[in-house]
């Protein structure tokens, strides 16, 4: 697994999520446990652009989304050479061993829906091995 370094306490986290609850208690749950800088975007458009613009250390990604989804969002960001080697955590309610596994995705590691808010600084720590 590829090491993502850094200083824990400077990193920027783009959530991508088209439910604005599920952004919100993501934000919520990462605000309680870490002092990292946390953007969020509704749309894939969005996060495309974000991810140019701030340049974060990680992008968690929601793969069901409308208009642009998990998948094509992720093909734009590893085609654009400014955030193809930004890690993104796949965050996904569908069944991972069918679907993702058949898939050469480029993700640093997938995280199932429902996540636990409060657990999931440390998902993405371990996944990023920071």
């Amino acid at each position: 697994m590829k090491k993502y370094g850094g200083n824990l306490n400077n990193k920027t986290i783009l959530i991508v999520d088209d439910e604005e609850d599920v952004r919100a208690i993501t934000v919520m749950g990462l605000e309680m446990s870490v002092n990292w800088r946390i953007l969020s975007a509704s749309s894939g458009k969005d996060a495309l652009k974000m991810a140019k613009e701030h340049q974060p250390d990680v992008i968690l990604l929601d793969w069901m989304m409308p208009d642009m989804d998990g998948r094509t969002t992720l093909q734009h960001l590893k085609k654009n050479p400014l955030t193809q080697t930004i890690p993104v955590i796949l965050v996904t309610a569908k069944e991972q061993d069918s679907v993702f596994n058949s898939e050469n995705l480029e993700i640093a590691a997938m995280i199932s829906k429902p996540f636990r808010p409060l657990k999931l600084a440390e998902q993405i720590k371990e996944a990023l091995q920071w």
